[in-house]
This record gives structure tokens, sequence and C-alpha cells, in this order.
């Protein structure tokens, strides 16, 4: 019995649930590549490490952007890697794969990732979108006739989907999402305190003081990076009310398209969505005050996902179980 596998393949991390394991990778999606012998030199953790950091012909890649393939070799190199460490070869049969895909990914990136996990030792590889499985990884029963609602905030793209009966009704995927946030961070320092500061400063700018809604005046952190009129480094006090500011615009956008895929909702299910509220999963719903700002604009409750990094990965645990439900009937 092949112990089957789900993986979230996001723009900002991978990660894998096996079959009876739950989830045991959990690796940023980077590659570092030596360009002048095109070689993989690192993958996952050790490559986020040299982001920004590395000599001229080292470049650290992130081989999907937007929550699509940017660079179909580096993320076919980058599952082989991540699904050889499981030691999939060493599983008896080999195992089923399901991978998780941006509702508006085309047809064929849906085949590049299908080939990619076949390369890489899957016997049948099944693509769910990813909201679906985000909802069903929160909690949500979609297999009812009821209406659900999910807004999927990754690292590339924020996902937002009805469903019911087990299946998305209504969608929209946007590609403002963590990254975007941690984008309009660097552009806002650079402006208003003329400082450069990397991806990675931003993101922890964002992690930590990041604030959606009513931020602390209080709460400051700071930061290093390089003037931009001396070229030296130095050191600035960003606030939590700067980071408010500074993610304003993106938040505006994914509250303006959850408005636009409400209005395109058959009115019952509609109505399910004032009594059952919407589900806030991935990354970004680690914002503080997120669920409050959604609530404020959208008019019907907000709940965060209980484990919203892993809501994507759970879920495909969950549906896999029932691919082997239904392939016993």
């Amino acid at each position: 019995m092949a112990k089957n596998i789900g993986i979230d393949l996001g723009t900002a991390n991978v990660l894998i649930n096996v079959h009876g394991k739950g989830i045991v990778l959990n690796e940023p999606s980077v590659v570092a590549i030596d360009t002048q012998t095109n070689k993989v030199l690192a993958v996952g953790d050790e490559a986020y490490k040299m982001i920004g950091r590395t000599p001229g012909h080292i470049h650290s890649i992130r081989p999907l952007r937007d929550g699509v393939i940017a660079d179909f070799d580096v993320t076919e190199a980058m599952l082989e890697h991540f699904i050889n460490k499981l030691n999939v070869k060493g599983f008896i049969s080999k195992p089923d794969i399901l991978i998780c895909c941006p509702t508006n990914i085309t047809s064929v990136e849906q085949k590049a990732i299908i080939e990619a996990a076949e390369k890489s030792g899957g016997k049948r590889v099944f693509l769910e979108l990813e909201p679906k499985v985000a909802a069903v990884g929160a909690g949500l029963d979609i297999f009812q006739p009821l209406g659900n609602m999910v807004i999927d905030i990754g690292g590339g793209t924020s996902d937002i989907a009805i469903l019911s009966m087990g299946e998305v009704v209504t969608s929209r995927s946007l590609r403002l999402a963590g990254d975007k946030m941690n984008t309009e961070i660097v552009n806002y320092v650079k402006q208003k305190h003329n400082l450069l500061i990397g991806e990675r400063t931003a993101e922890r700018v964002k992690i930590e003081i990041g604030c959606a809604v009513d931020a602390d005046p209080e709460t400051k952190m700071s930061v290093r990076g390089r003037d931009v009129v001396s070229g030296l480094p130095r050191e600035v006090d960003v606030t939590a009310i700067e980071v408010e500011e500074a993610l304003h615009e993106t938040m505006m956008a994914i509250i303006q398209a959850a408005k636009d895929v409400l209005e395109q909702t058959p009115p019952e299910l509609s109505a399910d969505i004032i009594d059952r509220g919407v589900m806030l999963t991935g990354g970004g719903a680690l914002l503080k005050g997120i669920d409050k700002l959604f609530a404020d604009n959208l008019h019907v409750p907000v709940m965060l996902a209980e484990r919203p990094l892993d809501a994507v990965a759970l879920g495909t645990g969950i549906l896999l179980d029932n691919i082997e439900h239904h392939r016993q009937h």
C-alpha cells in the first residue's frame, strides 16, 4: 500500500502531507542555482538563507511567482528534491499525489505540474483548486448543499471562493498577497525614510509589527538597510501605523475582490454566508486585525482558520482519504 502524498505547492512555501503521518515538510519555495554550471546548489531552507546574500554567479530563484510556475525546470528540480527527501522510492508502490493550484491556472500550467510530479515518482497525480482544499483544511464541510466562503491569502495569490457541494461556485484569484505586501513595505520605507531594505527584512516587519487595522501608535521596530542618498548602511524605526498605511491598498483590493465574488453569488448561498461567515486561511490571515478589517467591510462574520499556514496541506490529507474512499466503492 503506497502512502499517498498531498502537496501545497505555494509561491512562498511548499508543504507536504504524507498519509498517516501528517505534514512532514514545510520549506520555502526557493532554489539556489549556480549559473555557471546550471547545477542546483540548495533547495528550501538552505536556499532561502542565501536570498540577497550570494555572489553573482549564484542565483536564489523562486520558481513560482504570483502562484504561477515562472520557471518550469527549477520547479521540477524543487519538487523532485522535496519528494526524494521523503524517500518515495522506498515506498512499496508508487504513491498517488494530490497537488493544489490557484483557481486561475492555465491548462498548460496544469500539465506542467502533473508532469513534474509524475517524474518525481507519483503514480496518479490529481490537481485540486487551492481555496477548496484550504476550506477543507480549515474544517469547513464543503460537501453539503450550503454556501461556504473562503479567502486564502498566500504568498503569491489571494484566492477567494464560494463553495457548495464540494465545488467552487464563484471565485477570483488575485496576484496580490504576502509577496505584494512585502514589496509595499519595501517601497514605503524607501519613499518615507530614503532607506532600501531587502525582501526578507520587509517580511520580518510584516510578521512582527504588521497590522491591518487599528495599529498601536507605540509599536515600532528598527530596520537596517542602505541609505538611498549616501549609499551607506543606516538604521531607522518603522512604526506599526506606517506598516498599516503601506498595506492599506493591498488590503482594500482583496476586500473589493471579495465583494465582487459576493455580488456574483446566487442569493441562497449569500444567505448561508451571512449565517456561516467567511473563513480566512493562508499566511496572510496571520496579519493582526485582518479579520476585523474584513468583517467591517464585508458586513459578515469573519473567522480565522485554526492553522492558517497549514490549511491547504491539511486539506490535501483529508481529500486524499476521500480519494481512497471513492476507490473502494
